[in-house]
């Protein structure tokens, strides 16, 4: 399986996305500090959200095969900049998270539209809590 690291702000779902690969129960907890599970790096959101944090993610992605970039379906402020992908070195992939509770397809569009100018290459749309989406980004994982 690929270790993927995840980066996203606050609360947009990293640590549920975690539980939910992992098989474990969902509960929520404040991730203070980079966690580190078998094949899953999960990233406080402040490492997104203040700039001077983007040192810690980009030597904690030396640990990954691949980086996914989370962004939440009900977003509506800018989550990365263009091109935040370039400060890897790994594959770049993308994260809906949320899409259950999206209003309209164009709040999807929204974040994947932010995804794509961020750098993602593959995007997937998710709801960890519904438990949609999530098989095929664990396929991804674990393809060759």
């Amino acid at each position: 399986m690929k270790k993927i690291m995840f980066v996203g702000s606050v609360g947009v779902g990293k640590t549920t996305l975690t539980q939910r690969l992992k098989g474990l129960d969902i509960s929520y907890y404040k991730t203070q500090a980079i966690q580190f599970y078998d094949a899953i790096i999960d990233t406080p959101g402040e490492f997104l959200q203040h700039r001077r944090y983007y040192n810690a993610l980009t030597v904690t992605a030396s640990e990954a095969d691949v980086i996914g970039l989370l962004v939440s379906a009900t977003a509506t402020m800018q989550t990365f900049p263009q091109g935040f992908s370039s400060l890897f070195t790994k594959p770049v992939i993308g994260v809906i998270t949320k899409i259950d509770m999206a209003e309209d397809p164009s709040m999807i569009e929204h974040a994947r539209e932010q995804l794509q100018g961020a750098g993602a290459v593959e995007i997937f749309e998710i709801s960890a809590i519904e438990n949609i989406g999530v098989d095929a980004l664990r396929d991804y994982l674990v393809e060759d």
